[in-house]
């Protein structure tokens, strides 16, 4: 239901300011692009549709069927593929890579982390970039609960309880579960559980991450908007790094 839910909730296009924020970037740019994390193709096919070259993966079969559903009812070319990203190894280069919407909190540990950056970097091209997205958490009171409910596209509600179970300030790490269930005419039909994990970063660390794993020229961006300062008010901050 996870996959359902954010196709409910973020359709194709819709965007938080990342969608304009890395078609800009991303101008001019003639060869490859890889959107590791690719989920339902919210910004992947709109960047296609621009006239880019951008093939996707994911570590989902789930998320890959629906981004291929997506492509092919547009008529588009469905370069997808399943994989981990800290186990990254093909025979492709890349112009760019790129991750928007925080998916590189997902990563857990931080020799994944790493190692993420490290084959990122051996699947770029010379000069090419790496851009991704970090945020932070919003609360990280064990036992918080938030829920929400929506109406899925052939009438059944969908609800989800969404609690943090476990938060380690040494890892850096907050363990949540997303418990979805869906209703139909006020009966229950089924329940999934979806364990997540989001790991935060510092500004620091990744610079110092980034630069051992070969890159440079680091710069960083704040809320989507070139001149805007980083300070305590900023919500997501977007890197780019250059091989």
């Amino acid at each position: 239901m996870a996959t359902e839910v954010d196709d409910l909730t973020h359709p194709i296009g819709d965007s938080f300011g990342d969608l304009e924020f890395y078609r800009n970037r991303l101008e001019g740019v003639q060869g490859k692009v890889l959107m590791p994390a690719v989920g339902t193709g919210r910004v992947m096919i709109p960047l296609i549709e621009s006239g880019l070259n951008v093939e996707g993966m994911d570590v989902s079969t789930d998320w890959l069927d629906l981004c291929k559903d997506h492509l092919e009812a547009r008529g588009l070319p469905t370069r997808l593929f399943q994989g981990e990203t800290h186990t990254l190894s093909i025979d492709a280069t890349y112009d760019a890579i790129i991750l928007p919407a925080g998916s590189i909190h997902t990563l857990s540990e931080w020799d994944q982390l790493m190692e993420t950056l490290t084959r990122f970097y051996d699947h770029l091209q010379v000069d090419g970039r790496l851009i991704f997205d970090v945020t932070f958490p919003r609360t990280t009171e064990v036992g918080h609960v938030k829920t929400h409910e929506w109406e899925s596209f052939d009438g059944d509600v969908i609800t989800l309880e969404d609690k943090i179970v476990d938060v380690s300030w040494v890892d850096q790490l907050i363990k949540s579960h997303h418990k979805y269930e869906r209703w139909h005419r006020g009966q229950f039909v089924e329940a999934e559980l979806e364990r997540v994990s989001f790991k935060w970063f510092g500004i620091e660390e990744l610079r110092l991450m980034l630069a051992q794993a070969g890159f440079i020229n680091i710069s960083l961006t704040a809320d989507y908007k070139e001149e805007a300062p980083i300070n305590g008010e900023t919500n997501t901050i977007t890197f780019e790094a250059v091989k």
